[in-house]
């Protein structure tokens, strides 16, 4: 059965949520990120992109590109705060939402028509109800596929609305550069164009056999995709192997308490997704990443799964000490997810708990509460402090 697949991407997300709270922004050259000589731009407003500044520029070149432009250091707990209003949305209309980012995601609507109508008007009605509830445009991609999606929703940006009919696929397709296609980077773009592939029209042309001589071993690929033809299935978070929440600093980060506050707030986030979804996760692994990208990671496994958010952060900041004190550097990436998911009903009752049942209750307890707060207030309405879980580190069992 033909599927109907939105990709929904906020428009400049970082930037034009800096605009709406910041009145003076806009209409201003805005770009997110640090500004120091390492400082790299993680967001650039449509306004600083007409001077040719777009994310992961260093910020210096911005600065030189835009003499004018306004530099606003990232904050994190706010955007995070917005995206999870806009992913509210996206999961009144289908359970099968497939994050991507902060601020993207892959939805399923095929099974929403009934009630919604047609794709095209859901993808309308979503950008209506994301306008109205946060006064941010999104642009939506509509068409059979993931691939196809993620190439219409970058069609008319920003505010665009951009739907693809399988008729209409391989037409649309071919004028486009084939350096629009996922997986050709420009190293892989200067040897598709020398071997006189650079359009996707040309790849559609060529016999399988040619592709390969051609192109060699990811021929196939490359030449489906030309072709539009994609199955892979939206997996919402409650089908994932692993939940997560990672961010690139635009420098790299100290002091040690910084970058963890910065995973504690992930480890936070990420086991609210767990109870959203009714899961529960066994293993937590830390992922670090150096300025000359070594990364490293740690990981903490429980004998039986929990959603519960003190525990998480309890195993997280033991995870972190252990790595800092061992010998801190400077930071440029830190990540958090937990994997080993089950549903939580699936937790089997009688087993050896971690905590006494005193602690177990009070720390469920807590997160019904700030979930509840934040529902309806907002993420920011409250935080959890660095030792917010004292009760439960009493019964923490020894590694």
């Amino acid at each position: 059965m033909s599927r109907s697949i939105l990709h929904v991407d906020m428009d400049a997300f970082f930037a034009s949520v800096e605009q709406l709270d910041q009145p003076g922004l806009r209409g201003v050259p805005v770009v997110v990120g640090h500004d120091g000589a390492r400082g790299v731009v993680a967001a650039a407003s449509y306004e600083s992109r007409r001077y040719g500044c777009r994310s992961a520029m260093p910020i210096g070149r911005a600065k030189r590109l835009c003499p004018q432009l306004v530099i606003v250091e990232p904050r994190m707990e706010r955007y995070a705060e917005v995206s999870e209003r806009v992913f509210a949305i996206f999961e009144s209309i289908t359970p099968l939402v497939e994050p991507l980012s902060i601020d993207e995601a892959f939805l399923d609507v095929t099974g929403s028509t009934r009630l919604f109508g047609e794709p095209a008007e859901i993808a309308a009605h979503i950008r209506e109800r994301v306008l109205e509830e946060t006064q941010l445009t999104a642009s939506v991609g509509v068409a059979p596929n993931k691939f196809l999606a993620k190439l219409c929703s970058d069609w008319d940006k920003p505010d665009g609305l951009t739907v693809m009919l399988p008729a209409d696929v391989l037409a649309r397709l071919a004028p486009l550069p084939i350096g629009r296609m996922w997986g050709v980077g420009p190293v892989t773009e200067k040897r598709m164009v020398a071997a006189g592939v650079s359009t996707f029209g040309d790849l559609q042309d060529l016999s399988a056999e040619q592709a390969q001589q051609r192109l060699g071993d990811h021929a196939e690929h490359f030449r489906r995709l030309a072709r539009g033809e994609d199955d892979r299935p939206v997996v919402p978070d409650s089908e994932a192997k692993s939940l997560g929440a990672e961010q690139t600093f635009g420098h790299d980060l100290e002091p040690a308490d910084a970058v963890r506050q910065v995973l504690l707030a992930q480890v936070d986030r990420v086991s609210r997704r767990l109870r959203r979804h009714g899961l529960a996760a066994r293993t937590l692994t830390v992922k670090i990443r150096y300025g000359d990208f070594q990364t490293i990671t740690r990981s903490d496994t429980l004998p039986v799964a929990s959603d519960r958010t003190d525990l998480w952060r309890d195993r997280a900041d033991a995870l972190f000490s252990g790595w800092a004190q061992g010998g801190f550097e400077p930071v440029r990436l830190i990540g958090a997810s937990l994997s080993q998911l089950c549903p939580l009903e699936e937790v089997g009752a009688g087993q050896q708990s971690l905590f006494s049942d005193a602690a177990d209750d009070h720390g469920r307890r807590l997160d019904q509460a700030t979930d509840a707060v934040r529902r309806k207030y907002g993420s920011a309405a409250i935080q959890r402090g660095a030792a917010d879980h004292s009760e439960a580190r009493k019964g923490r069992l020894d590694d």
